[in-house]
């Protein structure tokens, strides 16, 4: 058999977690044919979809009636897909298929094993990847939903409830930043070997953010553009690390963008830790996974109470 843990945040190495697994030939229901059971305002929900829910449940070995819980589970997934599609997340092919495959590798097996899992369970290799995109999908939705209850609360309020939860005001790293860009338009792509020549030369001379302009001068399409305050939880992804590696008064290694060839410059940095840090950091961690859990059923029952759900 087969033990999954259901994670409702966390989409990064693995969704769910694998225990022991033995023969899963017999869990397989026969063939049937499939037919509308429900309709989640206006999307079918069809006898084939619940018992490949039914076979997925038995195998994180589920007790008791499995056919309503797997009816619940399929109108709720058609509910999260519905208002994820509503705020405009989109979950591509491609990340599914990523997801899928570190899930296999996470539990020890190649993919064609997980594909044999699953057909053998008669879960079948689609519907769980379309359960692993629906997770993905309402997972973006909850951290949307928690991110405005945040926005909404005073800076005093979210201290209060991250104490509450046994938390401690965090501190952030403040940086100010400059960004200087050689300007490659795309139809001189060829020109980028010398302009990222040219951007090493200034960067190699770079030792603050006062003298950049001046350096920027007698150079022909160098913008410099003064990026202000910026956290270290809201650094642009690309730049990050590079960004905390360097030295106050240095600049990041050298980068060709769609824009051209790129750098950073770190003017200051210092410690910061007040409540407007505390409400930054609340609202780009995200709650725990307790609250995440109460926040993922209320939100859902809210979306229940909305809905326009036929049995047929």
């Amino acid at each position: 058999m087969l033990s999954v843990r259901k994670c409702l945040i966390s989409t990064s190495l693995a969704l769910f977690a694998f225990g022991a697994i033995e023969s899963l030939t017999t869990l397989a229901g026969p063939a049937a044919a499939s037919e509308i059971k429900l309709i989640v305002n206006r999307v079918p929900v069809t006898t084939y979809d619940i018992q490949r829910r039914v076979a997925f449940l038995k195998l994180q070995r589920r007790k008791g009636n499995l056919n309503a819980e797997a009816e619940q589970a399929m109108v709720d997934q058609a509910l999260h897909n519905a208002e994820a599609q509503r705020l405009g997340v989109r979950i591509t092919d491609d990340a599914v298929t990523e997801a899928y495959n570190r899930f296999a590798k996470g539990n020890k097996m190649t993919v064609k094993q997980l594909d044999g899992i699953m057909s053998q369970s008669g879960v079948t290799k689609a519907h769980f990847k379309e359960f692993i995109r629906s997770q993905m999908a309402w997972n973006q939705a909850l951290a949307a939903r928690n991110r405005s209850e945040v926005r909404s609360m005073s800076e005093q309020d979210v201290v209060q409830r991250m104490l509450k939860q046994g938390g401690t005001k965090p501190t952030a790293t403040e940086y100010m930043l400059q960004h200087i860009i050689f300007v490659v338009p795309a139809s001189e792509r060829g020109k980028m070997a010398s302009r990222k020549r040219e951007a090493e030369a200034m960067r190699a001379r770079f030792s603050g953010c006062e003298r950049t302009r001046d350096f920027a001068k007698g150079l022909v399409d160098v913008t410099v553009r003064d990026l202000g305050r910026k956290f270290g939880p809201e650094l642009p992804p690309e730049w990050a690390e590079q960004i905390k590696k360097t030295k106050v008064g240095g600049a990041t290694g050298v980068r060709e963008t769609n824009l051209g060839v790129e750098f950073i410059g770190i003017c200051s940095s210092r410690e910061v830790s007040d409540d407007r840090v505390a409400k930054m950091v609340f609202q780009l961690e995200g709650a725990t996974d307790d609250k995440a859990e109460d926040l993922s059923k209320k939100y859902t029952e809210e979306l229940r109470e909305k809905a326009n759900i036929v049995k047929r």
